[in-house]
């Protein structure tokens, strides 16, 4: 940074405010500081700012090594929401969630001095994890359990779950079934109580619970035993991947979807649109998630956390939205 200040002629300071984005620095003064920058191949070293500013520029994130397309695209959302802000993720991907591989996850974020960590969080065992390793680093919860003390912010499952199971009852289907996703998921858990939440408000009984495992090949087992319910209308299935299987169980058993049976997912999947019929589902908005665990997380350190409108508080729970297509009709009479 001397060099630079030295090609440019200008100070120390003056290279600073140019880096860190400083408005009050004339135009031609800040051309002159990028022209020596180029000229110098010069690369600000992120670990000796955090030594003078006492603040990093590094984001810790721990999640499940997996795919599923919930957590993958939440992980994304805040990779992209932290980029936004000026600050740079480093996610470790442990591939069990027990307490053993979070907890070694949180001593490697919290030995690099981030500035915050944000733990996707879909079961107990990594809330329990975090209340054990305890550290002065801000951390915030995604998709956790709100009851916990944690900072969390999360998809609000019940509602999404509930304005699914409405749209089916509102469509007529008198009895409507649920596939599960793992139960010891919070997730999981969520949807079967907004089904049952919008049941019992209809006045409708709530069948068995199927349990599946977020797989499209679960979905097909539970779909094969669903086709053997004579009097079956309408599934709610609790992931989009659990919704495909059932599908094609339901074509197999000779059920055709809609037209004897409805089918609703969760997650609006990216090829959801174009499976056979295309399938009404829900969508959470796992963008506005990751920037209000972002303005969380940051609020913590002093350095902002206002709500998207740049004031208030920050949500703690999104409500997602139902995406109406093709697999949904009233039943046959």
């Amino acid at each position: 940074m001397a060099d630079v200040a030295r090609l440019a002629n200008v100070s120390h300071q003056t290279v600073s405010r140019v880096l860190n984005g400083h408005p009050h620095v004339r135009q031609q003064t800040r051309l002159r500081v990028r022209a020596a920058i180029a000229e110098l191949g010069y690369r600000p070293s992120e670990v000796a700012r955090a030594l003078v500013t006492g603040r990093s520029q590094l984001i810790g994130v721990v999640a499940q090594n997996s795919t599923l397309y919930g957590p993958a695209s939440l992980l994304a959302a805040i990779e992209q929401a932290a980029a936004e802000a000026g600050f740079v993720v480093t996610a470790l991907r442990v591939d069990v969630l027990d307490p053993g591989s979070v907890s070694r996850a949180l001593e490697w974020h919290y030995g690099r001095q981030v500035a915050g960590i944000v733990v996707i969080a879909p079961t107990a065992p990594v809330h329990d994890a975090v209340d054990a390793v305890r550290s002065a680093t801000p951390l915030v919860m995604v998709d956790g359990d709100p009851g916990r003390a944690t900072p969390t912010v999360t998809v609000d499952q019940v509602a999404g779950a509930a304005a699914a199971t409405r749209h089916l009852i509102d469509a007529g289907h008198r009895a409507v079934w649920h596939v599960s996703g793992p139960e010891d998921w919070f997730d999981s858990a969520g949807r079967v109580r907004g089904w049952r939440s919008a049941l019992e408000a209809a006045g409708l009984e709530a069948p068995p619970v199927v349990p599946g495992d977020w797989s499209a090949a679960s979905g097909y087992r539970a779909g094969r035993e669903l086709a053997r319910v004579p009097d079956l209308t309408a599934v709610f299935a609790a992931n989009d991947h659990l919704a495909l299987g059932i599908l094609r169980a339901m074509h197999e058993a000779g059920r055709r979807v809609p037209h004897d049976v409805s089918v609703v997912g969760f997650d609006d999947v990216p090829e959801a649109a174009h499976f056979t019929p295309p399938l009404t589902t829900v969508r959470p908005d796992f963008d506005a998630v990751a920037r209000d665990a972002l303005a969380l997380l940051l609020a913590q350190t002093g350095g902002g956390g206002a709500g998207e409108d740049g004031a208030g508080e920050v949500p703690r729970s999104r409500e997602p939205t139902l995406v109406a297509r093709d697999s949904v009709r009233p039943p046959a009479t």
